[in-house]
């Protein structure tokens, strides 16, 4: 194949499969402006409430404009717009309840300010809310992109089809995998590594439930794995670190893995040791 054919074949291929596809860079631009309009200092980058009030709507066109690239229509765009940002004062309140969350549950937080520019477990919490919200819009590869970004940034991957309840904490959150149809209830509180992923990856199961009910005032400590669209964590219940966990536990309940650690004199000690590399 020539490099004349092989260029014009790539060109038509990408610009079918991305026709109605939005702007990667302006996405993840437009999410970390409407976070940084959400939780910002309104005081070193607004004198007024009319610029901020201009802010917000430069913000809204720019959503527009997105979902324009996806959608065509200016009527349908112009309600998915109207559906989003109608939306946006209860998303607003939620997130500060899941701010306080943090800062009750984490000694090393000194205020909720630390927490709403500082944590990256806040916004990974964030940017899944809103892009939930997108999500049940029946709006799918915007809030994937938006998902990927802040799995890119924080190093936690929320799928934004999870269903999670009000006043969620992450603590540290790297490494933390929320699958698609997880759900969540209220006060839970997530350490890093923690996985809550599917038994079965196969294509044709993609319509069913594959990921863990966590419910109400869970605690999950790191690098638990819990897996199953039939597992259920009951309610209060404490799942301790390294937990490999495919079964259902009831309320209440105490998971831990009880390892064995050993301390002796380094000398004298006759014991070979095996190291490998």
């Amino acid at each position: 194949m020539s490099e004349e054919i092989f260029i014009q074949q790539l060109f038509q291929r990408n610009r079918k499969a991305y026709q109605s596809f939005p702007d990667k860079a302006l996405a993840e631009s437009f999410i970390d402006d409407l976070f940084n309009f959400l939780f910002g200092s309104y005081e070193r980058k607004f004198n007024s409430v009319e610029k901020l009030a201009g802010e917000y709507h430069e913000i809204r066109h720019t959503f527009s404009a997105i979902l324009f690239e996806l959608i065509r229509d200016e009527q349908k765009v112009k309600e998915q717009t109207q559906t989003f940002f109608d939306a946006l004062p209860v998303l607003y309140e939620t997130l500060l309840k899941d701010a306080d969350a943090v800062l009750a549950f984490d000694p090393a937080a000194q205020s909720i300010e630390e927490v709403l520019v500082a944590y990256p477990g806040f916004y990974a919490t964030a940017i899944y809310r809103l892009s939930n919200q997108i999500y049940r819009q029946q709006i799918k590869t915007l809030p994937r992109l938006f998902a990927e970004y802040a799995h890119s940034k924080t190093g936690i991957d929320i799928h934004p089809g999870a269903s999670i309840g009000s006043s969620f904490a992450i603590d540290h959150g790297t490494g933390i995998v929320i699958g698609e149809t997880t759900v969540i209830g209220s006060n839970v509180k997530i350490y890093q590594g923690v996985t809550l992923g599917a038994l079965n990856v196969d294509k044709d199961q993609a319509s069913t439930k594959r990921h863990p009910t966590i419910e109400d005032d869970v605690i999950i400590y790191s690098g638990a794995t819990i897996l199953g669209g039939g597992t259920v964590i009951g309610a209060g219940s404490i799942i301790g670190g390294n937990i490999w966990l495919t079964h259902s536990v009831a309320a209440n309940s105490v998971v831990y893995h009880k390892s064995e650690i050993k301390i002796k004199d380094k000398d004298p000690f006759p014991e070979p040791l095996n190291f490998v590399i």
